[in-house]
């Protein structure tokens, strides 16, 4: 790299690793819902989802390799390093989820697991859209407004674990308790993390609308 590289902000290079990492969440979401609504064979569903993790790994990776080497950035340091690292919390809840309901070998999921996956994907769409805001500064307003959705999906959640886990608790069996209670709660702080994202991705419009 020269010095002329070295000096100026890589801002395309930044962006792309973050707009590359979103699309990966949205990915992984996708094949959740899918999972789900059984168009795709569980184990094979996780074994994607872990894949597309190991992605998100990858990204977030070469985002802190870039930062290091970069003298200048577009963003703050700590702007990127969070935005990176909520990006991948995302992923690795997401991923933690499907894993949970194969090792737990759940096949009857609810509407419950259901309506979690259906939120998620939604939010992760959202997430995309506003990190693809970022770029321009002339986008801000869909910053703004999905930052409005994801936390509107996130009070969704936050209500559906609650109504879920009382009904589950209706239930005789207390292995299908401990099983689905786990997923649920895994499910929902997939929907905390993705507020995440928008959070940080809102004070980065604030700071540089």
């Amino acid at each position: 790299m020269g010095i002329k590289e070295w000096l100026i902000p890589q801002d395309e290079e930044f962006f792309s690793l973050f707009e590359t990492h979103a699309k990966t969440v949205v990915a992984a979401s996708k094949i959740l819902e899918k999972m789900m609504n059984k168009e795709i064979d569980a184990r094979e569903a996780q074994k994607v989802i872990k894949d597309l993790e190991h992605d998100g790994d990858s990204i977030t990776h070469q985002i802190f390799n870039a930062l290091n080497r970069t003298f200048i950035t577009p963003l703050d340091p700590l702007e990127i390093s969070r935005l990176g690292a909520a990006l991948d919390d995302v992923l690795d809840y997401i991923d933690d989820s499907a894993e949970k309901i194969v090792n737990y070998n759940i096949i009857d999921y609810d509407h419950a697991m259901i309506q979690f996956s259906s939120i998620i994907r939604r939010s992760a769409e959202e997430i995309e859209i506003g990190v693809k805001s970022i770029r321009n500064h002339t986008k801000l307003s869909e910053c703004e407004n999905c930052y409005i959705e994801v936390n509107r999906l996130e009070n969704m959640a936050d209500d559906l674990l609650s109504h879920a886990t009382r009904h589950l608790f209706e239930c005789k069996d207390p292995i299908r308790i401990i099983k689905f209670k786990d997923v649920y709660e895994c499910l929902e702080i997939s929907t905390d993390k993705c507020e995440d994202v928008v959070n940080i991705l809102s004070y980065i419009c604030i700071r540089h609308a």
